[in-house]
């Protein structure tokens, strides 16, 4: 699957985003190294903090259904600018995607934005870190 395809995959996301406060719609689409499509969108409450954004609903699902190994992701929301990740959702990320993995935020005029795992969350807290903090 090219870059554009998995970018159109995430932009189908957007009409089924649930946004009744924000009215902020964003999908999203996870590629496995299989090839294998994810699809994700927001997913608002009206207690603000268990919405869950579209990167992590497309990450959630596809963990939950065992994989592992992933190639890509794209994400895109009606903005001005490519769409960046939240913080959570970076620090998701960088739980499941390798440190070089490609991720295309993208707006709603299609430019798109290449960057990585870790040019999102440089620096960041992973698994390794738990087990070198612990004591003996």
């Amino acid at each position: 699957m090219h870059k554009e395809q998995l970018i159109e995959s995430a932009k189908q996301m957007l009409d089924h985003a649930y946004v009744p406060y924000s009215k902020f719609p964003v999908g999203a689409a996870l590629i496995t190294d299989e090839g294998k499509v994810y699809q994700g969108c927001n997913i608002e409450n009206a207690a603000y903090p268990v919405t869950c954004c579209a990167e992590r609903t497309a990450i959630f699902k596809a963990v939950s259904e065992g994989e592992r190994n992933f190639k890509a992701l794209a994400v895109i929301a009606n903005t001005d600018r490519p769409v960046p990740p939240c913080g959570a959702c970076r620090q998701v990320m960088s739980e499941f995607f390798s440190p070089e993995m490609k991720v295309y935020i993208t707006s709603k005029d299609l430019e798109v934005k290449e960057v990585t795992v870790q040019e999102l969350l440089p620096f960041s807290f992973t698994p390794e870190d738990l087990s070198s903090g612990q004591t003996k």
